[in-house]
């Protein structure tokens, strides 16, 4: 698929990207999106959370009274998980919520989270921006020309550059990543897909030496 490759102000230059169709036009997969998203937001998890139990609260290890006779239940000390202040039943604890996905299965993820960005129309491709010095106001001017107005965006670019990073982080709603650390929660995240140039041209470059 053929796109134009705009300007800072919106502005066609004239210029177009080709985007793989092995990439950005196959049928989604969307129970490989799910897994992918399954096992990004597992992995944000700390999974610290824990209760103490009976051994490890606070109290008294004296039996309240004698087992049988009293009429009542029996009862064993104060630690008992019946009283208050006692230790917790079946409480949760410390463990790991991240799973294991085979790279091609991830890859797959995130090339159908791609090509549901490309049916809807949600991609653009921006000449790549030269930053002299980080300027979140040269970078809203930009979102301004985009006209992507309230809407969240991603912006990858092919390699870290300093100054675009320190000018986009303050901005509500928009993200910055490179390349090869864009992932398919990130991609789904956002309503507009702004790849630079030279990131869509990497895209083409994956595609033919995976061709070879």
């Amino acid at each position: 698929m053929q796109l134009d490759i705009i300007n800072s102000n919106g502005e066609k230059t004239g210029r177009t990207a080709e985007l793989p169709e092995e990439i950005f036009g196959i049928e989604p997969n969307d129970h490989v999106i799910y897994l992918a998203v399954k096992q990004y937001m597992g992995a944000q998890r700390q999974g610290t959370h824990k209760v103490k139990t009976r051994s490890e609260v606070k109290g008294s290890s004296k039996k309240l009274h004698k087992q049988k006779g009293t009429g009542g239940a029996r009862k064993g000390n104060l630690r008992s998980p019946i009283y208050k202040g006692g230790g917790s039943i079946f409480g949760p604890k410390p463990h790991k919520y991240d799973i294991k996905l085979n790279r091609k299965v991830k890859d797959l993820a995130k090339m159908s989270a791609l090509s549901y960005k490309a049916k809807e129309n949600n991609i653009v491709i921006l000449e790549d921006l030269v930053m002299d010095a980080p300027k979140t106001k040269t970078f809203a001017g930009v979102l301004k020309g985009l006209n992507i107005g309230r809407k969240k965006a991603l912006f990858v670019v092919p390699e870290y550059n300093d100054n675009l990073y320190l000018s986009l982080r303050n901005v509500q709603g928009v993200d910055g990543t490179v390349i090869s650390d864009m992932n398919t929660y990130d991609i789904l995240h956002a309503n507009i897909l702004v790849l630079s140039e030279s990131a869509a041209k990497l895209f083409t470059e994956d595609a033919v030496t995976e061709e070879a």
